[in-house]
């Protein structure tokens, strides 16, 4: 077990992090929140030129690693589009993306868009997106769904993994932003970087994220080799990545102040698209209930143990 990306798939990441911020960068979410109907032709060509919908990420682990760092470049400009989504996509369905669903309200960030969606709950139940409902805030809308078959159980550990990358991503780009705030922003005469209260808390948060950089690689392992165990790795990997996004997000805004709540500000429209990362499809005490319920008695194997 290797808990790195291979040198092609972070090389793969760093071209995307170039090509989404020659697309507009931090600006794309913007426009896109502003006029929906235009996610598609706003992100769609670059994703296109960088090839992610060649990626195969269920039959070679090294596209699989590749479309993981594809998923954490997405994150870190926000990217609006469900790009974790479109790569889970399964292979015997007439559909562009998959969506993982729970509970008697199932919903996407899909307003503005209209890809073909598949559908699956954490039961392996397969259904096809038929409708969706108004769009709401972060492009999140209900969907009705039409039911297909119960063979989708190898897709949920893959539909629950990717997005947490996307979502580490976001972790990444909130804490870069805080240090260089902390930096450059002064009290009292010195820099709020130099005062111990705001290092512990900058630590505090970078341990969280790093933790979750390693939970994620295993959880892509898991995946990538077939472990019978790979849906309690990735439940377990989404629960410790909305931990962590409650800790990184809850220390950036109170670092940057009032300030870090105004759309001016990059960690306001960080903070609100990655609410549906961590409430879709289930929040922190459903999915671990959901762990709870998937590993039994038998407990958690490997780095999860």
């Amino acid at each position: 077990m290797i808990l790195d990306l291979g040198d092609d798939a972070a090389e793969y990441g760093r071209q995307a992090l170039r090509a989404f911020d020659a697309a507009g960068g931090d600006l794309l979410v913007q426009h896109a929140e502003a006029k929906p109907a235009e996610r598609e032709s706003l992100v769609g060509p670059v994703l296109a030129e960088l090839g992610a919908w060649d990626l195969d990420v269920r039959a070679d682990a090294e596209q699989l690693e590749a479309a993981a760092a594809l998923c954490r470049s997405a994150g870190h400009w926000a990217l609006p589009y469900p790009v974790a989504e479109r790569l889970a996509r399964p292979d015997d369905l007439d559909a562009d993306g998959l969506l993982v669903v729970a509970g008697s309200r199932p919903a996407g960030t899909l307003a503005g868009l209209e890809s073909r969606w598949a559908a699956v709950a954490l039961n392996g139940h397969r259904s096809m997106v038929t409708g969706q409902g108004p769009g709401g805030p972060a492009f999140v809308t209900d969907v009705e769904l039409a039911a297909v078959d119960d063979a989708g159980t190898e897709d949920v550990a893959l539909g629950l993994t990717l997005p947490c990358w996307t979502l580490l991503g976001m972790l990444d780009r909130a804490i870069e932003l805080t240090t260089a705030h902390v930096t450059l922003r002064k009290q009292f005469g010195q820099t709020l970087s130099s005062f111990q209260g705001v290092q512990f808390q900058l630590t505090d948060a970078e341990v969280e994220r790093s933790g979750v950089d390693i939970l994620a690689k295993y959880a892509l392992w898991s995946i990538a080799t077939g472990r019978p165990e790979a849906l309690d790795d990735a439940l377990a990997l989404r629960m410790a990545v909305i931990e962590a996004a409650d800790v990184v997000f809850r220390v950036c805004h109170q670092l940057h102040g009032a300030v870090g709540f105004c759309d001016e500000t990059t960690l306001s429209w960080l903070s609100r698209h990655s609410q549906p990362l961590r409430r879709l499809p289930l929040g922190l005490s459903a999915t671990r209930a959901q762990l709870t319920r998937s590993a039994g008695p038998r407990g958690l194997t490997g780095l999860y143990a």
